[in-house]
């Protein structure tokens, strides 16, 4: 049976420094292209909300945090179509902590309190990430001792200052390298731990048994993407994953990313959530999105237009296969997209040729892909 876990009622704050948050967003905006029809402020039976709620799941979302206050039809969909949400960015270390001993709060709390206001439950990501780190820590010279105990206080920090409004914590994200041994990446946490005479992953055991001592409620979660593919990545994560488990880290589940590209071939995904759901976790799909190479314009940009048809039939073909190998998987209790519309998208800055990859198009009108969706969950209830 599908459960969760359920929200503690207060927040313990932490922080030296706090910014008061905004309240839940109300105000009307103007959808991103003034000639698209507005997406309806009601929950209907045919949302993916209401369907995923029938098949018993969590579908999720990542929120811009800026487009969820200024645009409305982007709030409407954010909210009439997902039962969870993600904070993809104000969450970060270098969002919520620009300068020692200062803590900025409003963004990720307004956030919050838009998802309460529209019963939702929320994903935090991520308390340990090796990127979108703060100027102050990354240029400073900090001893491996210092560099610890900043660790450390973070985490405290963060999960306790949040306490009650995170279901799920994605607690150390991308730990493992995509090489051919499933090397453990060296990051600055790794080295100081070295420099200190300890082995260098331990700190992933430390950073989730503070989190957990700060927010005994919330499950937590390992975060990495390509572990959908079994090979060196996924089979190291496995084996680390078992012995955090054996020496009693309090891991609760492990977050499959799903950034997929049609040009590598559809993943054994349902296999490999199930063998880390074997283990007594939880699994969920937290940062699905699915690429493929765009048309090209005259002038050098892109558009958003699949150049080869069969591959853009292929996007819609893998969206329904992801969900409903989630579906499949017991313990797969939550299923959330990397972004609401192609508009927002993290794909075309870092993949040049490549996009098309959500559910919404340019002008936050649904694609196909939602469709395949709504009718997996369909046939799951």
């Amino acid at each position: 049976m599908r459960t969760t876990r359920p929200l503690l009622a207060s927040v313990l704050a932490l922080a030296s420094v706090v910014i008061v948050p905004s309240t839940a967003f109300a105000a009307p905006a103007p959808p991103s292209d003034p000639k698209a029809s507005e997406h309806s402020s009601v929950i209907s039976e045919n949302s993916l909300r209401a369907l995923a709620d029938e098949a018993g799941i969590k579908i999720g979302v990542a929120v811009n945090a800026d487009l969820l206050e200024q645009n409305g039809k982007y709030r409407n969909i954010v909210n009439t179509q997902y039962s969870s949400v993600t904070a993809e960015n104000v969450m970060k270390w270098e969002a919520l902590n620009p300068a020692p001993g200062v803590y900025d709060w409003a963004a990720a709390e307004a956030l919050i309190a838009n998802a309460e206001a529209n019963g939702q439950v929320v994903r935090g990501h991520t308390l340990v990430w090796h990127n979108q780190l703060p100027t102050w820590l990354t240029t400073g010279d900090y001893s491996a001792e210092e560099l610890r105990v900043i660790l450390e206080n973070h985490v405290r920090t963060v999960a306790g200052h949040f306490a009650g409004d995170i279901q799920q914590w994605d607690v150390v994200n991308e730990i493992f390298n995509d090489d051919a041994e499933g090397s453990f990446r060296e990051t600055v946490w790794y080295q100081a731990y070295e420099e200190l005479g300890l082995p260098g992953e331990q700190y992933v055991a430390d950073v989730f048994r503070w989190a957990h001592e700060a927010d005994p409620n919330a499950l937590l979660f390992y975060n990495d993407y390509n572990l959908e593919f079994t090979g060196p990545k996924s089979n190291a994560a496995y084996a680390f994953v078992q012995e955090l488990l054996a020496d009693g880290v309090p891991i609760h589940g492990v977050g499959f990313q799903g950034h997929l590209d049609t040009q590598y071939g559809y993943p054994d995904l349902r296999n490999n959530l199930q063998r880390f759901a074997d283990l007594g976790l939880e699994v969920a799909l937290t940062e699905v999105d699915i690429r493929t190479y765009v048309a090209q314009k005259p002038n050098g940009t892109y558009t958003n237009t699949p150049v080869d048809p069969a591959e853009a039939d292929q996007q819609v073909d893998w969206w329904a296969q992801t969900l409903e190998d989630c579906l499949a998987v017991e313990a797969c209790n939550s299923y959330t997209v990397w972004g609401v519309s192609d508009a927002n998208s993290w794909i075309p800055g870092w993949f040049t040729g490549q996009g098309a990859g959500l559910l919404y198009d340019m002008h936050n009108n649904p694609k196909p892909q939602y469709e395949a969706l709504r009718e997996v969950l369909r046939d799951a209830a």
